[in-house]
């Protein structure tokens, strides 16, 4: 089954053989025209709008996961979250920009997930010592020294989870996937100077929330 053809069947509508032109501004004029009629219930106009931005949204997920099976999964799951929140669409931006964010954040939740797996299989290791690990596990720690450590990244996590998204996606890039700024650049579609900025007021932000966070532990150990 093609990458479109579940959600081609969850709308239960056929694309029509029309010929519309694809180039810049006209290509937006006939978004807002598809978007219009796909609000009105007209699910082969938002069959449509798949089939234009699909291979492009692909294209993208793939520089996140790396992963093509995964990218073509979250692809799926983006079409469904676009198509089901297509009444909040307020047209603010471009249709282009609106599924593309949702494309990004489904991406990133797909991350997230696969790193809770991949903790969880690790904490399974630590306590078995049978199970395979991710990471081989420091021998020379202490068991308090390793539950620091864990406790280090839970904290990390949460304060990247509680930035604004604009810093989030970059965060969790640049620290869960370990790409570089211009990779990143790539994948949100903004220039290397916007990653440097958001990076660098990210970790301010994240800073003041961790030491928020430790003053109010010792407050509470008082």
């Amino acid at each position: 089954m093609s990458m479109n053809a579940s959600v081609t069947g969850s709308v239960n509508a056929s694309v029509s053989d029309a010929s519309i032109v694809m180039c810049g501004s006209q290509k937006e004029s006939n978004d807002e025209l598809l978007v219009a009629a796909a609000k009105a219930g007209d699910r082969a106009a938002f069959v449509e709008l798949c089939n234009r931005h699909s291979k492009k949204l692909l294209l993208r997920l793939y520089r996140i996961t790396r992963n093509r099976q995964d990218a073509e999964d979250v692809l799926q799951d983006s079409l469904m979250r676009a198509f089901l929140h297509l009444k909040n669409f307020e047209g603010r931006s471009s249709f282009s920009s609106w599924i593309t964010r949702i494309a990004i954040n489904s991406a990133l939740m797909h991350l997230r997930k696969m790193r809770r797996r991949e903790t969880s299989i690790g904490h399974i290791s630590d306590e078995f010592e049978t199970y395979p690990t991710w990471e081989p596990r420091d021998q020379t720690q202490t068991p308090e020294a390793h539950f620091a450590q864990r406790e280090r990244e839970a904290l990390l996590r949460g304060a990247i989870l509680r930035l604004p998204s604009a810093f989030r996606e970059v965060m969790e890039l640049r620290h869960a996937r370990e790409y570089s700024t211009s990779e990143i650049a790539q994948i949100l579609g903004i220039s290397v100077s916007a990653v440097k900025t958001r990076l660098s007021r990210a970790r301010v932000v994240m800073r003041a929330s961790l030491l928020k966070r430790h003053r109010h532990h010792k407050l509470f150990q008082q």
